[in-house]
């Protein structure tokens, strides 16, 4: 892909905070600015004006991505593409925020989830590079997963949720109830950071590496990732987030997946190089923004 002196802009619109971006690629970010998730109409004037500062600056944008928490509605052709669908986030229900850009943009605007985003990312400049078929599990405050299958970014009636999977629950192991409004006890709700928090009473950030909390996030996280490998055949499994990033815990992840799969799975990659399987992201915490890079970077070619 060659960029032709293109100038891009993205956008990785986190529940807690919006991470804005002008640039290229990892070694051409022209700019970049962050802000507190507050209000769609606050934090999305916020991302505007940030963008309009940098186009006097530098020039106009050619494309923006963005990559966004939801869940929400990548479908061009649907009829409430570029919104925010009923989420536990207050006031972001229905919120066009696409809508918003365009208001101010004439210029291609590419749309996905914040975890579509980073495996893109990850894919064009991290650890994915070369592959066809891959997963991006992020475990921060909440669980989220991008799948990039055959080629391209899935998404199939909505988009994928990978945090609200169904996982075993040993109440007698873990009798918290888990945190999901939806759901209770699912993927997210036992293995988010809030789900940390709530049950432990403090952050994970605070609990010491052999705390009891970890033996019990990666035997959730575990199950997951199982779960994925029976589901999609990734060629590799990259965990980021605040709480999947953290290095102690990936060889206990890696460990327990390969413990879960028992074998089934014949590929030499997971019976004898589960490291190289499950990995953290090559662009550690800018996945996202990166990958909102490369969503404008499509969008200008599909233009």
């Amino acid at each position: 892909m060659k960029n032709n002196n293109h100038l891009f802009g993205g956008i990785e619109g986190g529940g807690t905070k919006f991470v804005c971006a002008v640039g290229v690629d990892p070694d051409n970010i022209r700019a970049e600015a962050r802000f507190s998730t507050t209000t769609p109409q606050e934090t999305m004037a916020q991302a505007v004006d940030f963008f309009k500062q940098q186009e006097a600056a530098l020039g106009r944008l050619s494309a923006i991505g963005f990559a966004c928490f939801g869940p929400l509605d990548p479908n061009p052709v649907s009829p409430t593409y570029g919104r925010i669908l009923p989420t536990p986030k207050p006031g972001w229900t229905n919120a066009d925020v696409v809508g918003m850009l365009r208001n101010s943009f004439d210029i291609p605007i590419a749309f996905d989830t914040d975890v579509n985003g980073a495996a893109l990312g990850e894919w064009r400049w991290g650890k994915a590079r070369g592959l066809d078929t891959f997963i991006y599990l992020t475990v921060g405050t909440g669980v989220g997963g991008g799948a990039y299958v055959e080629g391209k970014l899935l998404h199939g009636l909505i988009h994928p949720e990978m945090g609200h999977i169904a996982v075993k629950h040993d109440f007698e192991a873990d009798p918290f109830e888990g945190v999901c409004p939806f759901h209770g006890d699912c993927f997210e709700g036992l293995a988010s950071g809030v789900a940390i928090e709530k049950r432990w009473g403090q952050r994970g950030s605070t609990l010491s590496n052999d705390h009891i909390a970890w033996e019990l996030e990666a035997d959730y996280i575990a199950q997951a990732l199982a779960s994925y490998s029976f589901m999609l055949s990734p060629q590799r499994i990259i965990v980021g987030g605040g709480v999947g990033s953290l290095p102690h815990l990936l060889p206990k992840i890696q460990q327990r997946t390969k413990e879960r799969i028992n074998g089934y799975i014949q590929s030499p990659v997971i019976l004898e190089n589960i490291k190289s399987y499950i990995v953290s992201p090559g662009l550690g915490n800018r996945s996202g923004m990166l990958g909102a890079i490369a969503l404008a970077e499509q969008a200008l070619q599909r233009s």
